[in-house]
């Protein structure tokens, strides 16, 4: 068995104080009629479901007392030897800003886990457990409602670590090469993502916007729309006025309406009714002008009426000329960078698919910006994880997420923002992630990868 090490990607020095190894006890984790039901759907659509948990059974059968000081945003290698698997559950005891914190290895339910406090300690701590790499990965990212809250107004966006979700109100009974989501909207926002990527459908006669993915309904139940999403934004916005939410927003689908008609439908019917939830100006803000708003970054070509807003300027933050199917393409004067490699042909390129994913992480944490300082703003880096075949039921979006998102977890907790330990060996700055758009994140209560992108803007908390 390997040793155990732990990542500590938290602004504060951990102490690894005791290990207490228990014999592993299997337990069921619901009733026969929810166990039947989560592996049916499991095995037709590839989110992992697991019928049993392994926990910590009666009294350690040894403690080891360890006393292993992981000071912030670096490794350390324990002389303890990681939990056997199934067999074995190990409970480590932290210390930090002078109080105790506990985790078990695995956790019950092998997801992200918010540590326990022992002694009434203020600070929110979750884990994830690589077995991969016996790497225990501890981040500040328990309260994923406000997580922007905790960051100084003056960062731009570009430099935050952001979830995102592609064809983000995708949620509903629908085909499964149309489905890309596991949750809806409201869920996804109280679980940290603050990207969505919206398509919807423009009628020249009716203002009103259906949401779709690519010609499909995203629903087989009847019509949803864009307001309907938008007021659930709108809640929560008014529920956490620390947070900013970016909306990506497309034209696709078979309505008549043009790039042109479809814009100014957004503006007359939905911007101008709702006007202090929406940034519209053609610059991306610093995080205390967004607080409280959606930013809008178009992929749609302007109207003449649009292109006079703002003295002129235009509409909403640039991506009309967005790169197709590319590794690391950019847009206009490289304002933003995008990895969208999604022509899936085969089971195979799914491989290539996270090669490209990592090399945009890698990008991303190259990148350097302080505050105070005369720096160069950073460009967006978008990193969409999400890809798919219509042709082929191997690669609809759901497996392929099964294959991917577990993947990206994988190198964040152990590779990302360390010098050198990237695919092209670059060098690190802030240590961001930039933009990170998954599909079905969410099942089965798995936020593991939200919680990895978020933890990354501790830095920002100690960097200036």
């Amino acid at each position: 068995m390997a040793n155990l090490s732990v990542r500590n990607l938290t602004i504060h020095p951990l102490e690894l104080l005791t290990i207490d190894r228990f014999e592993g006890a299997k337990e069921q984790t619901g009733d026969l009629l929810t166990n039947t039901l989560g592996t049916v759907n499991s095995f037709l659509n590839a989110t992992e479901f697991k019928t049993t948990r392994t926990v910590a059974k009666g009294e350690p059968h040894k403690q080891d007392k360890v006393n292993v000081t992981i000071d912030p945003f670096k490794t350390k290698e324990t002389n303890e030897r990681t939990a056997d698997p199934k067999k074995e559950v190990i409970r480590l005891v932290f210390k930090t800003v002078g109080h105790k914190y506990e985790v078990d290895v695995p956790s019950a339910d092998t997801k992200s886990t918010v540590m326990k406090k022992l002694d009434g300690g203020k600070l929110e701590l979750t884990a994830v457990y690589v077995p991969t790499g016996a790497l225990l990965a501890v981040f500040s990212s328990a309260k994923l409602d406000a997580w922007m809250k905790e960051l100084d107004n003056d960062w731009p966006l570009q430099t935050l670590s952001i979830p995102g979700t592609h064809n983000s109100p995708t949620c509903y009974k629908a085909l499964p090469s149309v489905r890309c989501q596991a949750v809806g909207v409201p869920e996804q926002l109280r679980n940290g993502v603050r990207f969505l990527d919206v398509r919807v459908s423009a009628d020249p006669e009716d203002q009103n916007l259906a949401l779709v993915h690519s010609a499909f309904p995203v629903s087989l139940t009847g019509t949803k729309w864009f307001g309907d999403m938008c007021d659930d934004i709108y809640d929560f916005l008014q529920k956490h006025p620390s947070e900013t939410v970016i909306m990506s927003v497309k034209r696709e689908g078979t309505g008549k309406g043009t790039d042109q008609q479809m814009g100014n439908h957004l503006k007359k019917n939905y911007v101008d009714k709702k006007r202090d939830f929406w940034w519209t100006e053609p610059k991306v803000p610093r995080l205390g002008e967004a607080r409280g708003r959606i930013i809008i970054m178009r992929r749609f070509g302007l109207s003449e009426e649009l292109k006079k807003c703002w003295d002129g300027r235009g509409f909403g933050v640039d991506a009309a000329a967005w790169p197709d199917n590319c590794e690391d393409g950019h847009i206009g004067g490289g304002h933003i960078r995008v990895q969208d490699f999604y022509e899936i042909s085969e089971t195979q390129n799914v491989q290539k698919k996270i090669d490209f994913a990592r090399g945009q992480l890698e990008r991303a944490a190259e990148q350097n910006f302080s505050l105070g300082h005369k720096d160069k703003t950073p460009p967006f880096f978008v990193n969409f994880l999400s890809a798919s075949n219509f042709f082929s039921a191997s690669c609809w979006p759901e497996r392929i997420a099964a294959k991917v998102n577990p993947s990206v977890v994988e190198y964040l907790c152990i590779r990302h923002g360390e010098d050198g330990k990237g695919p092209r060996k670059l060098k690190v700055g802030t240590a961001g992630t930039g933009i990170v758009v998954t599909d079905w994140v969410g099942a089965n209560g798995d936020w593991d990868l939200i919680r990895c992108v978020v933890g990354m803007n501790a830095r920002l908390q100690m960097k200036r």
